[in-house]
């Protein structure tokens, strides 16, 4: 079973320098995630990078995510 903090590891290795915050039990999680990459992107865009960033772990590992990504500037206001 995939812990929160496996999801978050996951995560900041697919971004330079960003802020994640990952809850779950194990099959349903909620990340909130702020990242420079996100900067000029649109919802979907910032999707589809976390996506990438896990890979063939998003589609066998984790069941579900829900994500709030957010650019430093937004996470700021």
């Amino acid at each position: 079973m995939v812990t929160p903090e496996q999801l978050k590891q996951w995560i900041e290795t697919g971004f330079a320098a960003a802020e994640v915050d990952v809850e779950g039990d194990g099959h349903h999680f909620e990340a909130r995630i702020v990242a420079d990459e996100f900067v000029g992107k649109s919802r979907i865009q910032r999707h589809q990078l976390v996506y990438a960033a896990l890979g063939d772990k998003m589609k066998a590992e984790v069941h579900a995510l829900s994500m709030k990504t957010l650019t430093p500037d937004e996470a700021a206001a």
